[in-house]
């Protein structure tokens, strides 16, 4: 047993002799322990994203704090199944770091983990070659990962793209980033587990942060990649802001059939991380599961889940 996998087993060890309450106090202790000005900047990213739950210094609410003890209590098991599933030390090592920043605010495992390596989804020890890939990009925001993907593997890494955002004027900025690239789709849909209409939720900080919402004044229409593609498809990235899981719900032909590459971000909730990967092994076991992190080292976001398929040709 290796020191990652001693000091994994030793954290989720000590979690589970806790109840919910002792959990909770635990992490409260250490958050009040932290710098003034960092409580404050953590207060203004939860205000601008709310995802986590709330966080009010004034009014001593620490609601995130009480889910974060919560997820921890009832879902060590999956945090546990997670760590075995994974294939590598870096992949085990992020799990690690993510769950001791819960449990002990530990700002020095994130920043360790943080790849510099490599630019955001595209692991080349993992991913080194693409040659004629049909990728979908669920949420290309401004086209800044499919730049991304022609940099780090040439025109030749695809055949085709789709590019899908719910946002009309962040589409139209994409294709105008993407004009000298031939054999772009762009679509301006939602997508979900299913066809039809949601509203589109503007993030008054940042336009990456828009989202769905099931009421509004802006309509938006929505797919599934199961409906809306009917070619194979070799790799799928989604960065959607707490929808992924509907969005895996509705593409689980393709998963199933295809066999993409799967890149996806797996921190827009408290759940997301092992919920994710539990319904990917759901629709198809023939996967292996790897972690990147690409966010901070206060905060974790910005996490990707990876999963290769296991006949997957290096």
């Amino acid at each position: 047993m290796n020191y990652i996998e001693r000091t994994f087993y030793a954290l989720t060890s000590e979690i589970s002799k806790k109840d919910e309450d002792a959990i909770y106090y635990h992490m409260l202790a250490k958050f009040n322990c932290v710098h003034p000005q960092t409580k404050e900047s953590i207060e203004r990213f939860f205000s601008q994203y709310p995802y986590w739950g709330k966080l009010d210094l004034k009014n001593e609410n620490y609601e995130f704090i009480k889910l974060r003890a919560k997820v921890l209590k009832n879902n060590l098991q999956d945090y546990i199944w997670l760590f075995e599933k994974l294939k590598d030390n870096r992949s085990k090592k992020v799990l690690y770091a993510i769950i001791n920043n819960y449990y002990n605010l530990d700002f020095k495992n994130l920043k360790e983990c943080t790849e510099t390596n490599f630019r955001h989804y595209f692991d080349l020890d993992l991913m080194p070659k693409m040659e004629g890939e049909v990728f979908v990009d669920v949420g290309s925001y401004v086209g800044d990962t499919v730049l991304e993907f022609v940099n780090a593997y040439g025109r030749e890494g695809y055949k085709k793209i789709y590019c899908y955002d719910i946002t009309p004027t962040y589409m139209d900025i994409t294709k105008g980033y993407l004009e000298g690239l031939s054999d772009i789709i762009f679509r301006n849909k939602a997508v979900l587990d299913k066809s039809g209409n949601t509203y589109l939720e503007q993030n008054k900080n940042s336009a990456s942060a828009n989202k769905t919402s099931p009421i509004g004044t802006e309509k938006i229409e929505a797919t599934s990649l199961d409906e809306d593609i009917e070619e194979s498809i070799s790799i799928i990235k989604m960065d959607i802001e707490g929808d992924e899981q509907k969005a895996i719900k509705g593409a689980k032909e393709h998963i199933s059939r295809d066999n993409p590459k799967l890149l996806i971000s797996v921190y827009h909730s408290n759940e997301d991380l092992f919920e994710i990967p539990k319904l990917i092994y759901k629709i198809n076991k023939k996967y292996d599961f790897y972690l990147r992190y690409y966010g901070g080292c206060i905060f974790p976001t910005e996490t990707v889940l990876i999963c290769l398929p296991k006949n997957n040709k290096k």
